[in-house]
């Protein structure tokens, strides 16, 4: 039986910090009301963010099949980055296929889709044919406009001020 009477499509997006974070909040929160919950990450790679083990441990799926930093970071997509991102995108469509889970975040989807690694008009579809009660949340910067139309909720996070302008590395904990 389904928690939710009907599946929303939310995306956060924008250039701003905050995006995961707001999605672990969600998925928190829907662990906590008794909600089954599925948390794919696509992209991220090397070391495990700390938010990752606390989702495991209040009953959330949590499925990141990149192991190394991805090429994004370094000048470019390579091989293990295609391999990831598609076993994550396999992961992602069985969980939106069937009543298993209530709450499904795609993580960094978003940024997958600019760079080719999943295609828009693929999720565009999978969005469309998920279970109905499924709620979908997709995170990451440049969120496709065919995406932004098709969600219910967009929440756009909008960069006023960053440590890194000052010099301050991501601290474990607190950005990771």
């Amino acid at each position: 039986m389904a928690a939710l009477d009907r599946g929303l499509v939310q995306v956060y997006t924008g250039d701003a910090k905050g995006k995961t974070t707001a999605s672990v909040g969600l998925a928190v929160r829907a662990a906590g009301a008794g909600l089954r919950v599925a948390f794919v990450q696509f992209v991220k790679g090397g070391d495990r963010s700390s938010e990752l083990g606390v989702l495991e441990r209040v009953g959330v799926r949590v499925e990141r099949p990149a192991e190394r930093t991805t090429g994004l970071l370094s000048g470019g997509i390579h091989d293990d980055d295609r391999a990831a991102a598609a076993e994550a995108w396999s992961i992602a469509k069985d969980a939106l296929s069937g009543d298993q889970y209530d709450l499904v975040v795609l993580d960094e989807i978003n940024v997958a889709m600019r760079y080719g690694l999943v295609e828009t008009d693929d999720v565009l579809a999978v969005l469309d044919a998920r279970y109905p009660t499924v709620e979908v949340v997709l995170t990451g910067r440049g969120a496709p406009d065919p995406i932004i139309e098709r969600a219910d909720l967009v929440t756009e996070m909008m960069l006023v001020k960053h440590p890194f302008d000052q010099g301050i590395d991501a601290r474990k904990g607190i950005e990771f």
